[in-house]
């Protein structure tokens, strides 16, 4: 069963609208939802979570609607947005003992767990907390209630790279358990590239690009040459360009470009970059 469905999901605003959405993370996965600024990223999380309405089309988590099973669904997702909002008063010490009655499955256990790996003070107030600290203590309280699937809008950041990293190896570890599913969005593009099964790329409220990771890998490179040169390919097999009056970058189809041309492996961000480029 697939931990979420998206299927021709739209939500219109004054200034921006998310266009015929679809997309379907696999259980045991691990998505990276990549955009610039206003590409539609967080409003797509707040729809799955039914924090505003759509306009039109279906989200399914775990094969149910997550509007007509919202209460039950809440149990089984963990969710850390980008502005982490616990009341300044709280300790973390007292955040438990809100959740284990908003929760029926929160383990205090596995919560002190993670504040001890995370290092965060148990008696100190949230409004002392730095925004790293803050971001940690979210995901801490996210993986506490057993949840199936993370919902993590820019959980990353305000992590130095050390945190981060043990961070990455959490979610990783969560994954390891086949029912179990991530959805991340976020701005440093190699954190997603170190820890995704998955990537979706959204551009002014449009997925670009919704493929495998290694898949994207294997199939696409860059390569440097003229425009004249550039021009000799199939239109098809260019994915996206940058050009300077040094030569042409671009991302090609790698079956599209004949053997004796050199094409050079990419990383995800170079490929995300150039296409959006291209789609402007």
């Amino acid at each position: 069963m697939n931990a979420l469905e998206i299927k021709n999901l739209c939500k219109s605003y004054v200034d921006f609208s998310l266009d015929q959405f679809n997309l379907t993370l696999p259980s045991g996965c691990i998505m990276g939802l990549i955009g610039e600024n206003g590409a539609g990223k967080s409003t797509t999380i707040k729809l799955i979570l039914d924090m505003v309405n759509k306009d039109s089309g279906s989200i399914r988590i775990w094969g149910k609607d997550h509007q007509e099973n919202s209460r039950e669904l809440k149990e089984d997702i963990g969710v850390v947005l980008d502005d982490v909002g616990f009341p300044e008063c709280l300790t973390a010490k007292q955040i438990s003992n809100i959740m284990r009655y908003t929760y029926r499955s929160w383990d205090d256990r596995t919560y002190r767990k993670y504040l001890k790996n995370l290092s965060l003070p148990v008696d100190k107030p949230f409004k002392e907390f730095s925004r790293g600290m803050r971001m940690k203590l979210g995901i801490a309280v996210a993986m506490s209630h057993n949840p199936k699937l993370l919902i993590l809008d820019e959980a990353t950041s305000g992590l130095d790279p050390v945190v981060r990293d043990e961070v990455l190896d959490l979610f990783s570890e969560f994954t390891r358990d086949e029912s179990h599913s991530i959805l991340i969005s976020s701005h440093i593009v190699s954190d997603l590239e170190k820890i995704c099964d998955y990537i979706a790329f959204l551009h002014q409220g449009k997925l670009l690009l919704c493929e495998e990771k290694d898949r994207l890998l294997e199939e696409y490179g860059v390569i440097h040459c003229t425009a004249e040169q550039l021009k000799t390919l199939n239109a098809g097999a260019v994915k996206g360009k940058k050009q300077s009056p040094y030569g042409v970058e671009a991302i090609v189809a790698r079956n599209a470009v004949p053997s004796s041309w050199n094409v050079s492996p990419l990383d995800i961000e170079q490929l995300f970059v150039l296409m959006v480029k291209e789609a402007r």
